[in-house]
């Protein structure tokens, strides 16, 4: 459980993220490889192959992927309390987080609720795209912008957690590859736009609300894992 109140907890005044076209190489084929794959009987024979592999080597299966999801935005905040300031302070990063996660998660839930690709293990139709993987990918992004100025190795951690929980989803049989790869790179780019368009949510939404104090809050009700947060303007 994590909690902060408003201080100077940043290493300084953040610049503002410039858009830039590069930025959307490797998010863009990610989730242009995952769509494709919809289709693409080569890819889905590569999925099919990924699966069978896994399945050979699989005697039980590791929900740690329910956990991991949350690790690497969460670590941001960790570190944060230990002391070890980022890019961002308390109320910035927040903005930014929140942002991040209602546009990765209104992606991956329209695209799961119009599409019909059924999951591996067969249990429904909403297999496209990795969720798990959509949320890691983003908190590895997020991690990686707020500590890229104190060590790359974050944010390399970061990436390292979200590879791991898209591998498990794939080995606990709930994903394709494909859906793995779209999962990362909707995720990288939400997170992106959440850097981009800060500015304006900050001068808009928030404006006269210079404190923001909150609190992050595991949750699990016995078959689900989850997070909680509380924020006071």
């Amino acid at each position: 459980m994590f909690a902060q109140i408003h201080t100077a907890d940043s290493i300084g005044k953040p610049k503002n993220l410039k858009f830039k076209y590069e930025a959307l190489i490797i998010p863009t084929i990610l989730i242009g490889y995952g769509a494709i794959g919809l289709e693409s009987h080569t890819l889905k024979d590569l999925n099919s192959g990924t699966r069978n592999e896994l399945k050979e080597h699989i005697d039980e299966k590791f929900t740690i992927d329910d956990i991991s999801q949350y690790t690497p935005f969460l670590s941001v905040y960790a570190l944060n309390t230990a002391g070890i300031k980022g890019k961002n302070n308390f109320k910035d990063r927040s903005i930014i987080l929140v942002s991040a996660y209602v546009i990765m998660g209104a992606t991956v839930n329209i695209i799961k609720t119009t599409g019909n690709e059924l999951r591996p293990d067969g249990t429904s139709n909403n297999s496209f795209p990795s969720g798990h993987t959509a949320t890691a990918f983003m908190g590895a992004e997020f991690l990686y912008q707020e500590y890229k100025d104190v060590s790359i190795w974050y944010g390399i951690s970061g990436y390292v957690v979200a590879a791991g929980t898209g591998f498990f989803r794939m080995y606990n049989d709930r994903h394709w590859f494909s859906d793995i790869a779209a999962g990362a790179g909707i995720g990288i780019l939400s997170t992106k736009i959440a850097y981009w368009i800060h500015p304006l949510l900050k001068n808009s939404l928030f404006k006269d609300r210079d404190k923001l104090n909150g609190m992050i809050v595991p949750i699990y009700n016995g078959k689900q894992y989850g997070l909680g947060i509380v924020m006071g303007f």
